[in-house]
């Protein structure tokens, strides 16, 4: 008999849901974690403290507040990182409370330390005194997430060369810097640093960024950073980062030279199964550290399952967690629904941007014929009073059946509006439903009613004419 049905190795979003979820089917079960890392990457480096860095840098640096009380406004004229940081640490000791809590109150074992495969139902784990303790699993879940992939040829010293994990510990607010990476992170990162008054430059070597984005919104954001002292450095690559005592200067393969106080790489992850002995168990992992998984999450070896960020794409908090849930359900062989193939995107820049369904490009591609209605917030009594006249809603809908195939957003609140435009694509509504809806006023939920009657006078337009 093993020690546990189920052991899952981290404690990060995807691995907490599938330890609960099986917990919760009355299975016996085990989470292997750092003590440091209860909640994971997610909670201790990534998702929880970078949003909570960015509502920091909101309030502190009034930003928001500009547009009404003049260019010059501040909440505080000197921003330490004390300030920013003293809020993120609050937070994160919050959810790493909620975390142990949640693991406990559903009697989820929880190991301190490190784990590695001795044999395909058997991990090792080792505390922090180097002490090693042999569990026996029925069913394994690895949800051991990622880290900043860092280019062998630069010497990052976390003070003036970092990586998006160390960049939450600096001494203090560089004037200047260079962010190498026009990601997710990277982008998130620049607006954040250029909203405290940091010169920033973003390096990528592609000619674009956030391509999966819809164009107009990413040319919106663009528009914004450059606003906020952004500069973008596309099609560039850099040759070498040369560290000095007063800052560091980043040489581009084109000859370009930029000086700067601090360099921030955010070239992508790693996943985190160096350490995983995972030929012990019969499994491989591919030179980005990913695991290979099936549509149940299952691995090469089936009583192994794999869930989050270990696995790519998409990489997301929220997809890891009903991943966990997923594969927890699979492995206790209780029903479950695959994921909804509709996901919203969000992207905590300043200001958001957030999407569901497909972007212009891509109907365009598929010759799948839409009509575009647009909101601005300019012209939304909410955008007036909380002070954004740069925001948009755009919907994308069918002509035929008058469905929307997609929904992209920028500007305040993005994130939490697109579930709005979820609800109705997920329910299969149609744009009509917007248009007849009352939406509470004044809000930015009304933007739809807007979009959607722009969309409907379009498409009324056009079949006006072949009467």
């Amino acid at each position: 008999m093993t020690d546990f049905d189920m052991l899952v190795i981290g404690s990060g979003p995807g691995g907490q849901k599938a330890a609960i979820a099986a917990a919760k089917l009355g299975r016996r079960v085990a989470v292997v974690d750092r003590k440091e890392m209860v909640g994971g990457v997610s909670l201790h480096t990534g998702t929880v403290p970078s949003k909570t860095l960015r509502e920091a840098v909101l309030y502190l640096t009034g930003l928001t507040q500009r547009d009404l009380y003049g260019q010059s406004y501040r909440l505080k004229e000197e921003i330490t990182v004390a300030d920013l940081t003293a809020r993120t640490q609050h937070v994160v000791g919050r959810e790493v409370d909620v975390v142990r809590n949640q693991l406990s109150r559903n009697r989820v074992a929880m190991f301190s330390g490190t784990g590695r495969f001795v044999g395909d139902h058997t991990v090792a784990v080792t505390d922090a005194t180097g002490q090693e303790q042999l569990l026996t699993a029925q069913h394994i879940v690895i949800a051991t997430g990622t880290r900043p992939a860092r280019p062998a040829s630069v010497e990052f010293d976390e003070r003036t060369i970092m990586d998006s994990d160390s960049v939450l510990n600096m001494e203090r607010v560089p004037r200047s810097m260079v962010i190498v990476g026009a990601g997710v992170i990277g982008i998130e990162y620049a607006s954040m640093f250029a909203a405290l008054g940091s010169k920033v430059t973003v390096v990528e070597q592609r000619e674009g960024m956030l391509d999966f984005c819809d164009v107009e919104i990413v040319e919106a954001l663009k528009y914004r950073l450059r606003d906020l002292a952004v500069t973008f450095r596309f099609g560039e690559t850099v040759a070498a980062v040369e560290r000095h005592p007063r800052g560091a200067l980043t040489i581009l393969e084109s000859g370009k030279k930029i000086p700067a106080d601090a360099v921030m790489y955010s070239a992508g992850r790693q996943g985190l199964t160096d350490a995983l002995d995972l030929a012990k168990a019969g499994l491989t992992a591919d030179r980005r550290g990913r695991i290979a998984v099936d549509e149940h999450y299952r691995t090469a070896v089936p009583h192994i399952y794999a869930v989050g960020d270990v696995i790519g794409f998409p990489a997301l908090a929220a997809t890891s967690m009903e991943q966990g849930r997923s594969a927890a359900y699979h492995a206790c062989e209780e029903p479950v629904n695959p994921i909804h193939h509709l996901q919203p995107i969000g992207i905590y820049s300043i200001p958001e941007i957030s999407f569901i369904g497909r972007t212009e490009d891509q109907l365009t591609d598929e010759k799948v014929p839409f009509e575009v209605g647009v909101s601005r917030y300019r012209e939304l009594a909410r955008g007036q009073i909380v002070g954004d006249g740069h925001g948009m809603l755009k919907l994308l809908v069918s002509p035929e059946d008058r469905k929307l195939l997609g929904v992209h957003c920028f500007g305040t609140g993005a994130t939490e509006l697109i579930h709005i435009g979820q609800a109705v694509m997920g329910c299969g509504g149609t744009v009509d439903y917007l248009v007849d809806a009352v939406f509470n006023y004044p809000t930015f939920a009304e933007s739809y009613k807007v979009a959607a009657l722009d969309a409907t006078n379009k498409m009324r337009e056009v079949d006006h004419l072949r009467d």
